[in-house]
């Protein structure tokens, strides 16, 4: 069994894997049981999608009439505004076929345009907040993807209270000297305040090289179970932080793998890492193309 530790301030022991639901962009309900069994069999209490997940939110409803108890239900609206953020939440307690989700978040707010939008005046803050007043969600969380990532959840942190932040960790990435001085920082506030950290990418290997794709993860992913294995222990070594399992299917076996195996010994050096970098030639897979989606 994976081992659990306080999702922040919220009062729930989560599994240090959080299941990604991007990995449901497409699927369908029997890809979705084989999940659930894979999810239960290693103890996975935590479930983390979105409403742009394609039909994820849809796969995942169909668990909640008898699992809605084994899980600690996240969804996140990119919505900008109070009125399209109403709409998507409704919309995504329509598809989860839930009265009440456990975790709303404000995804991928990076953008200053749009995170001035959405935490200003008639954003979508606001309806999160409303949401949470009316007993749709019980805590709020905001989500980011990029290099700006770390310093803009500082800059939310700052602005409102927020229960969770969600940000890029991998080894590459940690290796700019600029995230990674952000990221530290971040962590620290985090900790501070018992802000729950949420992190994905982490067995991101570089971006495609071309144009198959033999994944469906946006960027290129290790795949050796070796290789899994440093990546995810890597992550898994810092402390206090969570990790989001990679959004394609065939890859979850792997991570969870992986996880469960977290912690029975030494974890990778920073050699260790430095030779998995040069020999898989791995590299940071920001900043992300325009036309790439912002999932795990």
């Amino acid at each position: 069994m994976i081992e659990r530790m306080p999702f922040g301030r919220t009062g729930h022991e989560s599994s240090r894997a959080l299941f990604g639901g991007a990995a449901f962009f497409e699927g369908t309900a029997s890809d979705a049981d084989r999940v659930l069994d894979l999810l239960l069999e290693y103890g996975i209490n935590h479930i983390d999608t979105a409403a742009d997940y394609g039909v994820s939110e849809k796969l995942i409803g169909g668990w909640m009439g008898r699992h809605r108890g084994d899980f600690f239900l996240a969804t996140k609206t990119s919505a900008r505004d109070y009125d399209g953020a109403k709409a998507s939440i409704a919309r995504s307690l329509e598809r989860l076929r839930v009265d009440r989700v456990d975790l709303l978040q404000l995804h991928c707010l990076v953008d200053p345009e749009g995170w001035e939008q959405a935490m200003g005046p008639g954003g979508a803050l606001e309806a999160a907040i409303e949401a949470r007043e009316q007993d749709l969600t019980r805590f709020i969380g905001v989500t980011g993807h990029g290099l700006t990532a770390p310093t803009m959840h500082l800059k939310s942190l700052d602005r409102f209270e927020f229960d969770s932040v969600l940000v890029p960790l991998n080894y590459p990435l940690i290796c700019l000297q600029e995230y990674g001085e952000a990221l530290e920082k971040l962590r620290l506030a985090c900790a501070r305040r018992s802000v729950a950290v949420q992190t994905i990418k982490s067995i991101a290997r570089r971006p495609w090289p071309g144009t198959e794709r033999s994944a469906s993860t946006w960027y290129e992913p290790l795949t050796e179970q070796a290789d899994i294995d440093r990546a995810v222990h890597w992550v898994l070594d810092r402390s206090g932080v969570f990790l989001n399992t990679a959004g394609d299917r065939e890859l979850l076996p792997k991570v969870l793998d992986a996880v469960s195996r977290h912690g029975r010994g030494e974890g990778p050096s920073d050699a260790t890492m430095h030779e998995l970098v040069t020999r898989r030639a791995m590299r940071p897979i920001f900043p992300i193309e325009a036309a790439a989606p912002s999932n795990d």
